[in-house]
């Protein structure tokens, strides 16, 4: 079954106000643009362009394959949240709209995600090229045909897949960063990927490529052991708020004795909860550095599994627990945090995060969740690689984001430093 990512958007100038909308359509495995939609329609407001876009990119993606999977990308949280069915719709311009856009594929086929509206580039310069037009009297058209750098989030690989083909038509060298972290991680070809591998992680530390400068570079502590960890339980954000064991403690010094001989971490950033917050307070005072809280970078919500083993959350919430496991837009029991919500708010994170640490490393404290996510999304992988990552107590991962866009997964669940 064939893919497409479908990005839309749609403006007022005036809201409302003259308004346009447009739409891309692409190919999920590639990045390659397969359509564009961009319309002048008048006066009408912002939601109601938005809601027009997503008309248009679902139309145009139905036409180049009505049995394909669509998943929507866009900056509106309001279309989002009501087309995922989160919020109400109430707007009576807004009702039609959004019945129609649930009626051009079978439910289940399209999904939705909240992206920041500077990831939505594509989709707003068309909007807006269909309002310059429409302010001129004129119909839009699309530009002349051009190999156009695609636009992507930090460490989206298949977009990045996109900016090196699109390098190669153009007839100019590819970054390193681009062969490596996008080319090999969408389309695998292995052995290319360690031959240009070995001539970009040579240096030493978490170091970047120097075609592109130094990266924005993530080094990835899960906090120590708390008396839950052995026992498996379910930990996260909305559950009891455990601290350190003195098992974690000890971990958390041995991983700050690791990081003060490496040398390269400039900053410290914690997730709000007291484990990690101890952690990163351990390696801080180690590195002489002061420890940022930042709230998106807490553990997903388990709802009523917080504090239960596996086993007994599946003895008591058997058919709510599969469905979690089957589908990352399910909820645990209780009205718990879906998988889908934790990866939104880990991307918005990791977005602001990449900007305010451009060039520098920066050592996250957080936990398995967040850390698998952003792991996830560097590589391009689908939600249920999740439950294919073993993640460590104290373990060590690294992801490099380059000025392009592109990402490196440098290390994974290191845990060396724990060993004698």
């Amino acid at each position: 079954m064939r893919e497409f990512v479908v990005e839309a958007d749609g403006g007022s100038r005036g809201n409302p106000g003259p308004a346009g909308y447009g739409a891309a359509v692409s190919d999920a495995a590639t990045g390659e643009t397969l359509a564009e939609a961009a319309e002048f329609i008048g006066v009408a407001t912002n939601n109601v362009a938005e809601y027009r876009g997503l008309l248009a990119g679902l139309r145009a993606a139905h036409a180049l394959d009505p049995e394909a999977r669509v998943a929507v990308r866009m900056d509106s949280k309001l279309v989002v949240e009501q087309m995922s069915g989160r919020w109400k719709i109430k707007h009576p311009d807004m009702k039609p709209l959004a019945t129609e856009a649930r009626g051009i594929f079978p439910p289940g086929r399209v999904s939705y995600e909240w992206i920041p509206r500077e990831q939505n580039k594509h989709a707003d310069r068309l909007a807006n090229e269909a309002m310059d037009a429409g302010a001129k009297g004129e119909a839009w058209t699309p530009r002349a045909p051009a190999v156009v750098e695609p636009e992507g989030p930090p460490g989206d690989a298949r977009a990045g897949a996109a900016a090196a083909r699109a390098a190669l038509a153009q007839g100019r060298a590819v970054p390193a960063s681009e062969s490596v972290e996008s080319t090999h991680a969408a389309e695998g070809d292995v052995r290319a990927a360690r031959t240009v591998a070995s001539a970009t992680t040579s240096s030493p530390g978490w170091s970047a490529a120097p075609d592109l400068g130094a990266p924005a570079t993530f080094v990835l502590l899960r906090h120590g052991e708390t008396p839950l960890t052995p026992q498996k339980r379910f930990s996260g954000s909305g559950g009891s708020d455990p601290a350190l064991s003195e098992v974690g403690r000890e971990q958390a010094r041995l991983v700050a004795g690791a990081l003060a001989r490496r040398g390269t971490v400039q900053a410290v950033v914690a997730s709000p909860l007291a484990r990690t917050r101890e952690t990163a307070g351990i390696v801080a005072a180690r590195l002489g550095l002061d420890v940022r809280v930042d709230d998106g970078l807490r553990e997903t919500d388990f709802g009523a599994w917080e504090g239960l083993t596996f086993g007994e959350a599946r003895e008591r919430y058997s058919d709510d627990l599969n469905a979690w496991l089957g589908d990352p837009e399910a909820r645990p029991t209780g009205g718990g945090e879906s998988f889908a919500e934790t990866a939104e708010r880990i991307e918005e994170t990791r977005a602001r995060l990449v900007a305010e640490y451009a060039g520098r490393t920066v050592l996250l404290v957080t936990h398995v969740t967040p850390i698998k996510t952003l792991l996830r999304l560097a590589l391009g992988a689908p939600p249920e690689s999740l439950f294919r990552m073993e993640l460590s107590a104290a373990s060590l991962s690294a992801v490099a984001y380059y000025a392009d866009g592109n990402a490196s997964v440098r290390l994974f669940n290191d845990t060396s430093h724990l060993r004698p």
